[in-house]
């Protein structure tokens, strides 16, 4: 991996503050998660003909990307037992080597979006050699049993194929960055599978391993709730109810990931991932996929499946921030596979590389995406990938913002300086702030690179700077189109209040903003200066809603 030009340097150094410390790696990951993905996944068809994949890495190329996320398909691979094709995967990787980008393969084997429609023939039409997971009821579901050695040495079989392959034609060039295994597992209808099989397992109670592991290790608040260690069967020790079932169910799915993950590791040191659909909106396990990589059950998936390096969300809920931060744990380093590939997408790229150094970010579907939804995730990237050399600095604190109409502002405390961040449409001088409009989220990385000197990248998004000791005398005061202050029938019970107390400290100004570019070995080159209307007349450092800039602001003390 150490030829891969796409670097970001993991932050491992105790203590050291970074804003939102960054998850750090975990069981001697260090050297597989050197990577800076800004990437976009294909939709999953779009690369199951050789014409197909001719014509779409051109257009990833133009868009701005540097690494693409493409299926691996079980079914066009292995459409004979034992009769492999590479004819796809090997024009995945020319073409991408020939446009410079990285790819990711998806390994869509057993499961893909807990459904096993990626199974060839000869693995769907025998349910008596390959048995299918089941409801209470008996009801056999389009979902292969992971309880099953024949599903598994079928599975693994073609998945090891798969990465004796790359590493025959790709092991001297690196363009193959990374793995993921599978695709959202999970269990559906019920919280885990009640086939014959499973039930055996069921009955046998919670190995050893398993029980040791939660003994041994800190683990996630949910688990730790509800955990009994005096217990031996499933009920006893974590309560009897679907979400029993699930954690039963997780790490079943994780013994079985556990399998092909070794075999990855006998051919490639690449980062291995499994990626996980959402808990949301309410639903139960079952009607979520039950038992995925969801971060709940991140205890149960580290605990069976060792070798792999990240659990991923696949977010495309609402409330974007708060799915990303459920992921960026000390113990599992943030990287999001899949979100939705709208306007949006390049806001909350800014923040998830500012707030969580994250290892990669990848809008799905980007290939039939409209171009209103992808030019600003071509504009994001292109000041990301100038911010990368100073991402890969560990002495450089950095912060991401994530704006939207109901969460629209963030105070960062300095200590002695405070930086008050807003959403753009918190001023008064753009007509679809106030006229109705929904709107579109702002985002931004903010990084401090020495004492009184700070970088902003992104869109839609405004920065003030004060003394911790002027921000006690700060009023919130409504400003008017013209940027003065509005009328105030309280004004002059304010002003009684912020004089009670005379000012005996300093405030902070702003020496300058520039908007600036930055090189490749970090330094920053002048475009142009932000001054007047432009910064305000000295009170803030603003981005505009649909403009992507990166701001230099320098502070001094008054």
């Amino acid at each position: 991996m150490k030829n891969i030009c796409f670097v970001l340097l993991l932050l491992t150094l105790s203590g050291l503050r970074l804003g939102a410390m960054p998850s750090l790696p975990a069981k001697g990951q260090e050297d597989r998660l050197h990577l800076f993905i800004l990437g976009g996944e294909l939709s999953n068809s779009a690369a199951t003909s050789v014409e197909d994949i001719d014509q779409v890495m051109p257009r990833m190329k133009a868009l701005g990307l540097n690494t693409v996320l493409v299926p691996a398909c079980w079914d066009l691979m292995e459409p004979q037992e034992g009769q492999f094709d590479f004819t796809l995967i090997d024009r995945t990787i020319s073409q991408a080597r020939q446009q410079q980008l990285k790819v990711v393969f998806l390994w869509f084997g057993v499961w893909k979006n807990s459904m096993s429609c990626y199974t060839p023939q000869w693995v769907k039409t025998n349910t008596r050699r390959f048995p299918r997971a089941m409801t209470t009821t008996g009801k056999p579901l389009e979902i292969v049993s992971a309880f099953s050695d024949e599903v598994l040495k079928a599975d693994n079989r073609a998945f090891e194929a798969l990465m004796k392959h790359i590493k025959e034609v790709d092991a001297n060039s690196e363009t193959v960055i990374m793995m993921q295994i599978e695709n959202e597992i999970g269990m559906l209808e019920d919280a885990r599978d009640h086939s014959q099989l499973a039930e055996e397992v069921y009955r046998k109670g919670v190995p050893e391993q398993l029980l040791t592991y939660l003994k041994k290790n800190k683990l996630h608040p949910w688990l730790q709730q509800r955990v009994n260690l005096k217990g031996k069967s499933w009920k006893e020790v974590f309560g009897d109810d679907l979400f029993s079932d699930e954690v039963f169910m997780a790490y079943s799915y994780a013994i079985y990931v556990e399998t092909l993950a070794q075999t990855a590791r006998k051919y490639a040191s690449m980062p291995l991932y499994v990626n996980a659909a959402m808990n949301s909106r309410g639903r139960k396990p079952g009607e979520y996929p039950s038992a995925g990589p969801l971060a709940h059950l991140i205890d149960l998936w580290h605990a069976g499946a060792p070798t792999i390096d990240m659990l991923s969300p696949d977010i495309y809920d609402a409330g974007f921030k708060g799915w990303a931060d459920r992921y960026a744990l000390w113990n599992n380093r943030l990287f999001i596979p899949e979100t939705r590939c709208c306007a949006n997408a390049a806001a909350r790229a800014f923040y998830t590389f500012g707030e969580h150094r994250a290892l990669g970010f990848s809008p799905f579907a980007i290939d039939k995406a409209a171009a209103k939804e992808v030019e600003p995730i071509t504009k994001a990237y292109r000041l990301l990938n100038e911010l990368r050399p100073l991402l890969m600095n560990n002495k450089i604190s950095s912060w991401g913002l994530l704006f939207d109409q109901q969460e629209k502002e963030r105070v960062i405390d300095e200590g002695k300086l405070r930086l008050t961040c807003r959403h753009y449409f918190t001023l008064p001088w753009d007509a679809r702030a106030t006229d109705g409009s929904v709107w579109p989220e702002g985002g931004a990385v903010v990084m401090r690179l020495a004492p009184n000197d700070y970088l902003i990248a992104g869109t839609g998004v405004v920065v003030s700077f004060a003394t911790a000791y002027e921000q006690q005398f700060a009023v919130q005061r409504q400003l008017g189109e013209d940027g003065f202050v509005l009328a105030d029938p309280q004004h002059k019970e304010n002003l009684l209040k912020t004089q009670s107390n005379r000012f005996a400290g300093k405030r902070m100004g702003l020496l300058f903003v520039d908007e600036v570019k930055v090189e490749k070995d970090g330094t920053l080159t002048y475009l142009r200066r932000h001054n007047g209307d432009e910064d305000h007349q000295g009170r803030h450092a603003r981005i505009a809603v649909g403009d992507f800039k990166i701001l230099h602001v320098k502070l001094y003390e008054y």
